[in-house]
């Protein structure tokens, strides 16, 4: 995995997880559901950053 993928990833989560005490500290909907966004935006961009790398380390065989 190079260094980009790998800072990316940790950004990525780093997000959700800055989203996820953003979500549970809410105090109104919107904030809430900003919190939740930034969670799955965090999630499902670190999964695609791992599945990338598969993906690409299954073309190079």
């Amino acid at each position: 995995m190079t260094g980009a993928r790998v800072f990316f990833l940790v950004f990525y989560g780093v997000l959700a997880f800055l989203g996820l005490f953003m979500a549970a500290a809410a105090q109104d909907v919107g904030i809430t559901i900003f919190g939740w966004g930034l969670v799955l935006f965090g999630v499902l961009n670190a999964y695609r950053t791992i599945g990338a790398h598969y993906d690409e380390a299954g073309r190079a065989h």
